[in-house]
C-alpha cells in the first residue's frame, strides 16, 4: 500500500462533494438507529445542475481544512461512522496510492515537522 492514513489529518473528508447512494443511507439510517428518511434529512442534501444530480453528505466547519464531512471526528481525525460509511469512503482513493499522502509525506519531510499540514 502506497499511504498510511493513519497519519492524514482527513483529506479525503473535505472533498466538497461525497455523494451518497441509497443504499448508503440506508446504512447510515440503521447505524444511528434511525428512519432512511430521517437519516436522509440529518446527514444528506440534494445537490442538483443540468449535469449533476446527487444525494451529497453534509458538511460542517473544521479547523484544519475550511469543511469536513460531518462525521469527521475534529479531535482523533478518524471517520465516526467508519463501520458505517459510504461506499465512497471505502473505495478511496481508488487505487494502492493516495496522492495527498505523497503530498503530505513529502512536506512534513521537506519542513521536518511530522505533524506539518499545509494550508490551502
Amino acid at each position: 500500500m502506497g499511504f498510511d492514513c493513519s497519519v492524514c489529518p482527513g483529506y479525503c473528508c473535505s472533498h466538497a462533494r461525497i455523494a451518497v447512494t441509497d443504499h448508503d443511507v440506508r446504512r447510515l439510517a440503521r447505524h444511528f438507529g434511525l428512519s432512511e428518511r430521517a437519516a436522509r434529512a440529518r446527514f444528506t442534501y440534494h445537490y442538483r445542475t443540468k449535469e449533476i444530480d446527487e444525494q451529497l453528505l453534509r458538511h460542517r466547519r473544521d479547523h484544519v481544512y475550511k469543511s469536513v464531512c460531518r462525521f469527521l471526528d475534529p479531535k482523533t481525525r478518524r471517520c465516526g461512522v467508519y463501520e458505517a460509511r459510504p461506499n465512497v469512503c471505502r473505495k478511496y482513493p481508488y487505487g494502492n496510492r493516495c496522492g495527498y499522502y505523497a503530498f503530505l509525506k513529502f512536506e512534513r519531510e521537506f519542513h521536518d515537522d511530522p505533524q506539518f499540514v499545509p494550508s490551502a
